[in-house]
């Protein structure tokens, strides 16, 4: 923490606050959510670009607010649609946390988003970086918002050797930035360090000849740029196999499944499907045990038409995709459901589980 507040004040903080901000006014990119500074939009568009590219997040975000505008049209909203609003987007908990917060917000504040540290900081799922980055941007308070963007940022102007991958770390880049930001403008510094970061100080080869404050960074006059930020590798994720199936009745209908309400995927829809041990060679016979052991389902398996790969962030799916058929007299309890073609456009399904569709229709055609 010493050499951190040594190299601190080695910064000339109005010189830095002015190069960063104007540079940002004269380069910042056009993206929906700053075209107002409605603390809703924000938190929408925060929770977003949680681990999310921004390119991919503009066509959801535009989605999202055209079906529900206002804090009262989400917090009305049934799962479903709000699940479906999000498909594709992947990290389901943080919509269904963004759902049940708004809900709170509308019923303890009166629709209004908090405007304090601790008031904000209590809705659920709203951790510190999405707290510092509405109350900054939404309602100009000089609360740091700091997520891995930052702190790359931070580790290399301020040459920080923390591992910013340790929860700790980030007490020591919350700390830099309350030291630096400017209290006159602490939506545009904010926003301009996010910005930077994105445009210039990327993970690999960061553009330091483009940098408007290079001047200011220390880890570029010393020459470590590209070894900062210090960041230690994840464990390995688990390999999980699964064979899955699209099952239709005599009517053409499909079988879906909903997950549970909690874990992975939860409350999202999909096809029924059982984990196979790895080293196991699956055939038709084995196929049609294995559904009547999980679920006592009668199937016939017809085919295998394709595998898929997904990748999570802890572990992989490797699924062989079969079709079959079931008899229509099957239905065990709510979380299943037949559904024409048509009626499946109005199910939320994680990505895997729409690209085996999408595979499907168009082995058909």
């Amino acid at each position: 923490m010493e050499n951190e507040q040594k190299n601190i004040e080695k910064i000339n903080k109005d010189k830095f606050q002015e190069d960063l901000i104007s540079w940002f006014k004269e380069e910042q990119r056009e993206l929906p959510w700053r075209k107002d500074q409605d603390p809703y939009k924000v938190w929408v568009s925060e929770i977003m670009l949680q681990q999310t590219r921004v390119d991919t997040v503009i066509p959801y975000f535009n989605r999202f607010i055209d079906w529900f505008p206002t804090i009262d049209d989400l917090a009305s909203a049934n799962e479903d649609k709000v699940l479906k609003a999000w498909e594709g987007l992947g990290y389901y908990s943080r919509v269904r946390n963004l759902h049940a917060a708004v809900k709170e917000v509308k019923e303890k504040y009166n629709g209004q988003v908090p405007s304090t540290p601790k008031e904000i900081s209590e809705l659920k799922g709203v951790g510190p970086y999405t707290a510092g980055a509405i109350l900054s941007i939404a309602y100009g308070k000089a609360e740091p918002a700091v997520d891995g963007n930052v702190m790359r940022v931070f580790s290399r102007i301020l040459s920080i050797w923390e591992d910013i991958a340790k929860p700790s770390s980030r007490k020591v880049f919350e700390k830099a930035v309350r030291q630096l930001i400017s209290h006159e403008e602490p939506s545009e510094f904010n926003q301009a360090l996010m910005e930077l970061g994105a445009l210039i100080c990327t993970p690999t080869s960061p553009s330091c000849l483009l940098c408007p404050v290079r001047e200011h960074c220390q880890g570029f006059h010393e020459g470590v740029q590209k070894e900062l930020p210090i960041k230690t590798k994840k464990t390995k994720q688990r390999n999980v196999q699964l064979a899955t199936i699209i099952l239709t009745d005599e009517q053409e209908r499909i079988l879906i499944h909903k997950r549970p309400n909690n874990g992975l995927l939860a409350n999202l829809w999909e096809f029924p499907n059982v984990e196979v041990h790895q080293s196991m060679v699956v055939d038709r016979d084995q196929l049609v045990n294995l559904y009547r052991e999980s679920f006592n389902m009668n199937i016939k398996v017809e085919k295998a038409i394709g595998q898929l790969n997904h990748i999570f962030s802890h572990l992989v799916w490797d699924m062989t995709i079969y079709v079959g058929t079931i008899n229509s007299d099957y239905l065990p309890g709510s979380e299943w459901k037949y559904v024409s073609i048509e009626e499946i456009e109005n199910y939320a399904f994680p990505v895997p589980y729409q690209k085996m569709f999408k595979l499907h229709q168009e082995l058909k055609k």
